[in-house]
Formats: structure tokens, C-alpha cells, sequence
């Protein structure tokens, strides 16, 4: 990469990667072998750039993020950062595209292994990745990069088929309305016959006092 390139691209890793090491948690191994690969690649970025050799490590920070625990949706909130860009240079905007995949690489990979309790839930996350996708496939195509394009709808179509047989099997969020405020044991036992099941109303409905739930929500179909 021509130094002109690189100094547009270094700065681009590094606000990448710093929105990356904040998704990492604090303790654990783990989370300490992310943050030293993330810090590592930040201190060597403008080299690594002019080598033209950026690729392996920030895969590797990124892989190392998602076996540390980051979620889904903070990796999405990593890409968005990094749509945000707008180099000039071919260097920058080569860096940018690459950050967007390897987001959307580690989100698939986070999801292949992540446990939805309904339909709704699995909905989100493919409209989630829509517009992503798509964007990343057609600017691979305006660049006529055939590999890279192919590699994005085979994902693509791999991540939307395993969420399609995630989401056949689960049941579906459903509004109930009750005529006063009751607690969520009485709710609980009202809706699925299993007051041990309240904790799923408060957390689903957000619900600040457990012995005063609101008088509508939602809740599984089943």
C-alpha cells in the first residue's frame, strides 16, 4: 500500500478496533488475549498497511473478540462504525470494505451458535443483516472482486437457511391483555398454566416490580 493510502487506512484500523476491543469483556483469558492482539494491531496498523499485510490480524482480532464473548449485536454496531467511513483512497476505502466483512463473517459465526426462544427473535436478525449484505455483495460486485462477491451470497444464503430452520420449530410472540395490574407468578400461571415461568414475562415486558405487571405485553404463543 503507497504511504498516502496508508495514512488514510491506519487511522481507519485503528477507530475500527477501537470500537472492536469495547465490545470485548474485562475478565477472563480470553477477553485478555483479544484486547492484546486488538492493541498490537493498533500499535503496528500504519506498518502493517504498507506492507499490505492488515488481512491476518485483524481476522485474528476479530475471531479473538467473538471467542471472548462479544454479542451479535455489538459486532453489529462495529460495522456500523465502520460504514461510517469515507476514505478517498484506495487503501482506505480497500481497509473500510474489509472491516464491514469481517464483521459480518464474525456475526455469522456468533449466531450459527446463539439459542432464540421465538420467531420474532430470529426475524430481527435476518432483516438485521439485510441491508448489510447487500450492500457488501454490491460494492464486491462494482468492483468486479468475483471471489469476494460469491463468498458474501454464499454466506449470505448459509446464515438466512439456518435461521429459517432455527426460527420452523419456535413459537411465536403474542399480545395478551389482562383488566387490572397483576402479579407476574398470577400472569405466568394465567398464560401458560406454569407460574414458574414469570421470570420470562419480566424480562420479556421489562417489567420494573414483579407483584405489579402491567396490563398488556407479550408473551410465548407456547
Amino acid at each position: 500500500m503507497k504511504r498516502l493510502d496508508a495514512n488514510e487506512a491506519a487511522p481507519i484500523v485503528d477507530r475500527m478496533l477501537q470500537a472492536l476491543v469495547a465490545t470485548v469483556p474485562a475478565k477472563g483469558r480470553p477477553g485478555s488475549d483479544a484486547r492484546t492482539a486488538i492493541g498490537d494491531t493498533r500499535a503496528h496498523a500504519y506498518k502493517l498497511c504498507i506492507d499490505d499485510a492488515i488481512g491476518p490480524p485483524l481476522d485474528q482480532c476479530f475471531d479473538l473478540a467473538r471467542l471472548a464473548g462479544s454479542t451479535s449485536a455489538e459486532i453489529n454496531y462495529v460495522r456500523e462504525t465502520v460504514e461510517k467511513e469515507t476514505p478517498v483512497s484506495l487503501g482506505g476505502r480497500l481497509v473500510r470494505d474489509a472491516g464491514i466483512r469481517f464483521s459480518l463473517a464474525t456475526q455469522c459465526r456468533i449466531i450459527a451458535s446463539m439459542t432464540f426462544v421465538s420467531r420474532q427473535d430470529v426475524d430481527a436478525i435476518k432483516q438485521q443483516l439485510l441491508r448489510p449484505f447487500r450492500d457488501a455483495e454490491e460494492i464486491a460486485a462494482d468492483s468486479m472482486d468475483q471471489m469476494v462477491f460469491q463468498t458474501l451470497v454464499a454466506l449470505h444464503g448459509a446464515v438466512t437457511n439456518h435461521l429459517v430452520a432455527t426460527a420452523r420449530p419456535l413459537p411465536r410472540m403474542v399480545n395478551f391483555r389482562f383488566f387490572e395490574p397483576l402479579p407476574s407468578l398470577v400472569m405466568a400461571y394465567k398464560l401458560y398454566d406454569d407460574a414458574s415461568r414469570c421470570d420470562e414475562l419480566r424480562q420479556e415486558n421489562k417489567v420494573v416490580h414483579p407483584a405489579f405487571c402491567p396490563m398488556t405485553g407479550q408473551a410465548l404463543s407456547a
